[in-house]
């Protein structure tokens, strides 16, 4: 009898169980393997590819033999929000004896969101040999570098900077316009409310006021941001531009950026200090 056990139990261990041979990243559909330290930016399409060994094969009648594997992936930010639904898939295929080493592969990708924020995000893998009855589960962290928004519990604006031109990224320092310039201002808006679907409904205007708090221009109504997506937005870029015309006269000014969530009825501002010199 124990000597029947001690079979029995060399029998399971000598089983092939499937294995991960290879999971990598590319930046287009079988390009170079990326590095691990490789880092992806918002809106950046990732492809990732993933390689499987170790599963048994079906054999038929006529000695025809074939794989049947079935895999599952998930994608998640750094605080394990899923960016998209779980994918899924099979790999079924008849191997010919010229395919000794051929490897069954599968490729998945996806879009780093457009305003994602920073960090590691996460692919997790699991994949399932059906003949052999084994399955495997492993990760693959993808570096992002996004913006650093700091998160409110509340409607909110950040890092609220005065730029030279539209596309400048460098926030002026001091914040200082001549007449017949153009004043550009730059804010992103976080904590409002998410509805059903992660819909949001955010707008938002500007007021400014003299030294001495006189209202010299509003604008109340200058853009608003409504939309839902599978992944919640965590915050909404804002931009502002106000034309200093020729007879503005110098001194300093405040920019008063209002804004109005619609979803969570709350309402806020932010502050910009600047100046007008001849």
């Amino acid at each position: 009898m124990l000597a029947a056990v001690g079979v029995l139990l060399c029998a399971q261990a000598s089983r092939a169980a499937v294995t991960i041979e290879r999971m990598a990243l590319h930046q287009f559909e079988d390009g170079p393997v990326l590095a691990p330290s490789h880092i992806f930016i918002p809106g950046e399409t990732v492809f990732f590819s993933c390689r499987l060994a170790g599963y048994q094969m079906a054999t038929t009648g006529d000695e025809q033999r074939s794989v049947k594997l079935a895999w599952q992936i998930q994608v998640s930010d750094p605080a394990g929000v899923a960016l998209e639904p779980p994918a899924a898939g099979r790999i079924e295929e008849p191997v010919l004896p010229q395919d000794k080493n051929w490897l069954p592969k599968f490729l998945h990708t996806f879009v780093v969101p457009p305003y994602a924020v920073g960090g590691a995000y996460r692919i997790a893998v699991k994949a399932k040999d059906e003949v052999g009855g084994t399955e495997i589960m492993s990760q693959l962290d993808v570096q992002v570098r996004g913006l650093e928004v700091e998160p409110s519990d509340t409607l909110a604006a950040r890092n609220l900077r005065f730029l030279r031109t539209e596309e400048d990224g460098s926030p002026l320092d001091p914040a200082v316009y001549h007449p017949g310039e153009m004043l550009w201002a730059r804010f992103e808006i976080t904590g409002y409310k998410l509805a059903e679907k992660n819909h949001y409904s955010v707008s938002y205007g500007l007021v400014v006021l003299k030294e001495d708090g006189e209202q010299v221009f509003a604008e109340p109504d200058a853009a608003s941001d409504i939309k839902e997506s599978f992944y919640p937005q965590r915050y909404v870029p804002g931009a502002l531009s106000l034309s200093l015309n020729q007879g503005v006269p110098a001194g300093a000014y405040t920019l008063v950026v209002t804004m109005r969530d619609e979803v969570g009825q709350q309402t806020a501002e932010a502050r910009g200090k600047f100046r007008v010199e001849q």
